[in-house]
This record gives structure tokens, sequence and C-alpha cells, in this order.
């Protein structure tokens, strides 16, 4: 895939607060790209660079081959954005605001009407329509703000926090959306502190810390880079000799073998899909046979903290910038 996003030293100060430090990223026109990180990371500050909210100080980024500084009106007919505060109308219900969206994004009269009804069922609030927006919950009003971006269907849509403040079904619903958003054609950017989210929905995942990116990659990828980040929990029916338990350390991306009792083992490696079929060959060809054997692979808060020494929780309490992601 051709990148449709690239950013250059894109870089945001707030008076003596580096928000974003010197970013190089490379986004690919057709996925789901999440942008991983702590309050405070730097994640929102750059989705509103990119969606010429603001203007970076130093530095730039190319929507689809335009400059975000040199042509902002350009670039703002390619994408539409779910900001983490829902951005309502004080006054207005949830169909006066995605009407009116609609209109603007030039749909008749006939394609409002049914993509406005379409859309409010969908995020689970056209019971909600006529209710003013001030007595929504936190919760609706996000719901109301990501139909903002289902009604447009952009070319690329940024989303920050898509399901804060919503409920478990609910976020599945949205997650859905999304998907199907982008099986559309929309190129879409997630920023998330959520670690599953990021994980179940994106195709690559970039991690923001301290306003910089760590490391970019598919997800998988990303907890592969762990050294010894996969956990086999095998319980044998009799105990291992020695010997077979050397053999099993000295195999290629094992890093540990712990004997938690005699016939019960822990294994740390890498490549658990590829490595199990193995392990399991040398077990049964020593005559030891095999009772129960569990696999876990290690999580994008495994990731954060291999590359930072913090959980994402740690690096926001730690956190003591301004408010802007």
């Amino acid at each position: 895939m051709q990148s449709i996003i690239e950013t250059h030293n894109l870089t945001k100060r707030f008076e003596d607060l580096i928000a974003v430090d010197h970013l190089d990223l490379e986004i690919k026109d057709g996925e789901i790209f999440g942008l991983l990180g702590p309050n405070g990371a730097g994640k929102t500050t750059t989705v509103l660079m990119l969606s010429t909210v603001i203007k970076p100080s130093d530095g730039t980024a190319v929507i689809n081959g335009i400059d975000v500084r040199k042509n902002p009106d350009d670039v703002r007919k390619l994408i539409g954005i779910c900001f983490q505060e829902p951005k309502l109308l004080w006054v207005s219900t949830p169909w006066d605001v995605l009407n009116w969206h609609a209109k603007v994004c030039g749909l008749s009269t006939e394609e409002r009407r049914a993509r406005v009804k379409q859309v409010l069922e969908d995020v689970n609030m056209w019971e909600y329509r006529r209710k003013k927006v001030h007595g929504l919950s936190g919760g609706m009003r996000k719901r109301v703000e990501v139909a903002k971006i289902l009604i447009q269907r952009p070319r690329i849509a940024f989303i920050d926090e898509p399901t804060a403040q919503i409920d478990v079904i609910g976020k599945h619903k949205i997650w859905d959306m999304i998907r199907e958003l982008r099986e559309e054609g929309s190129t879409i950017i997630l920023a998330t502190n959520e670690l599953y989210e990021a994980d179940v929905l994106s195709d690559r995942v970039g991690i923001m810390h301290k306003g910089g990116l760590l490391v970019c990659n598919t997800p998988k990828s990303l907890k592969d880079s762990i050294p010894g980040g996969d956990t086999v929990a095998i319980r044998l029916e009799k105990e291992a000799p020695r010997a077979v338990l050397k053999k099993l350390e000295s195999m290629k991306d094992v890093a540990n073998v712990v004997v938690l009792k005699p016939n019960d083992l822990r294994v740390y490696l890498n490549k658990v899909e590829e490595m199990v079929p193995k392990m399991m060959e040398l077990l049964l060809k020593n005559r030891l046979p095999i009772e129960s054997i569990h696999m876990s692979e290690p999580s994008l808060d495994d990731v954060f903290v291999h590359y930072t020494g913090l959980t994402i929780e740690e690096a926001e309490s730690k956190t003591t910038s301004k408010p802007h992601k």
C-alpha cells in the first residue's frame, strides 16, 4: 500500500512544553493506524495538526500529497475528525447535529434523512434523537460525535478516543462500524490509550511517549519483538529429565525454562505459534506425555513496558505536562 500521510519533523510547542517532538511517521492508504500512548504522549496534538485544527511549530505533514501548512483548505476536503471531547451545539438535538453535518457534507435532503436515521440506529441513539444535547450522558454525546464520522464517510478519518465513556456492548458496535468504514475505502487514524482497542482494530500501531514515536509496526510484530515475551505453561504426566530440559533451553527462540514442580514447566520464548509444535515433538519423542498446555502472548502493555520501563498507567501518573495528548 502507498502512503497517504507522511510527517516530517512534525513539532508542536506550547510555551515551554514540547507536546510533539520532531515526529516522523508514515501511514498507509486504506489501513487502520493506531496511535497508542498515555495521556500526555502527544496523540491528540498530532491528530489536531494532521487535521489542520492547529498549526505545527516546526516541520510539516503531507496528506495525500497536500502539505497541511501550505494548503490546509484542500486537506480539509479529504478528512473528517471525531474529537476526544464531543463538539456539539449545546442547544441542539442529535438529529439536528447530524442533519446539519450531513448537509455540510453535501448530501441531498433524501440522502440526509436516510443516512442520519441509519447512523443513529447504528449507534443506538435513535430513541434519543430529539433529546437536547445537554441532557445526554457523556457516553451518549460521544456516540453522536462518532456518528458524525459515519455520516461523512471521509477519505481519511481521525478518531480520537472513539469509545471513551461507552459501555462494553457499545464499544464492540463502534469497533465494527470503524472496520466497515475502512472496508468502504477510508483510511483511519485511531488515537487511543486503550491497549486492547488498539490491538484488535489496528493494522499497525505507533506507540508515542513524551511527544515522540517509540516504535511502529503491526501489533503482532511489536509483541514478537519482546525477548522471551511469549509464555507456554506445560504440565507433563511425569517429571522431565534434566537432559530434556537442557534441550528445551537450547532451542532457538527459547529464552528460559522454569521448573515450577517436577512435571510443571514454564517456557519463556518468542514466536510461540512456531515453537509449540517443535516443543511438543521434542517431549513426545522423549516419551513425556503432555497432560495440558497453555499458551499466552504479550500484550501491547508489555510492549510499552519493554520500551519505556513503565506501564501506560504509570506513564500517565508521571506526566506533569499541560493537558495536551
